[in-house]
């Protein structure tokens, strides 16, 4: 029961508590670069999810095999494997949305997400929670990628997943589809959940004496009294 909570936590720390965009601030590139549309996003955010989630496996379950001098010339080696088969997926399957992300695709080899939690985890744990970690960080990553692409795409072009939005696609504000309006979503979007991840429960009134205080007849040293 204890490991299932643990395994848990290691998924559900990349949304919020630990996400690799809004929180620890990595990846910046593809997050500023791709999400002039929602799809985008979600498009990079998967190719990234599944490139992250096979490296953490194969470079867990080969930690104690790698010698410690050539890891990292290893752990490049593994990530672009993996990326170079999401792109021939992609290539393939979704030709619209692997012209879309460009040369944002093979940079996922170099996102210092990937190679971060090689480093960091999946070169220290176990097979089983390196791909917990690795879902709950692309998970994470995702959401950012589509909640800015969400928030660009609806102001910037009026339009949501192709869809078009009354009033906004005849008014839309061009500057967010642009380099400035990325900056500008990024920044109130972590201030957002920056605000959210450190909000702290009210503190504790203490009170003094109950007879003269307006809220007495619901307060509960006053129904001990009775």
């Amino acid at each position: 029961m204890a490991e299932n909570k643990s395994l848990g936590q290691e998924i559900s720390k990349g949304i919020l508590k630990e996400n690799p965009t809004l929180v620890m601030l990595l990846g910046m590139c593809p997050t500023l670069a791709v999400t002039t549309q929602a799809m985008n996003g979600i498009g990079m955010g998967l190719a990234t999810t599944f490139v992250l989630l096979g490296s953490n496996i194969v470079i867990s379950a080969l930690r104690k095999a790698i010698p410690d001098k050539v890891r990292i010339p290893a752990f490049i080696v593994i990530i672009a494997s993996f990326v170079t088969l999401i792109g021939f997926l992609l290539e393939g399957f979704v030709p619209s949305l692997y012209d879309s992300l460009g040369i944002y695709l093979t940079l996922i080899t170099v996102n210092c997400i990937i190679f971060g939690r090689a480093e960091m985890f999946a070169s220290k744990n176990n097979v089983i929670a390196s791909a917990c970690d690795a879902i709950g960080m692309g998970i994470g990553f995702t959401l950012a990628l589509f909640l800015m692409g969400s928030v660009r795409e609806i102001i910037g072009a009026g339009q949501w997943l192709g869809m078009n939005i009354p009033f906004a696609h005849d008014n839309p504000m061009l500057i967010f589809i642009m380099p400035a309006g990325g900056f500008f979503t990024l920044g109130m979007i972590i201030a957002i959940v920056n605000k959210l991840k450190n909000r702290k429960p009210p503190a504790e009134i203490k009170c003094g004496s109950c007879e003269k205080c307006p809220m007495s007849g619901g307060c509960e040293k006053e129904a001990e009294k009775i």
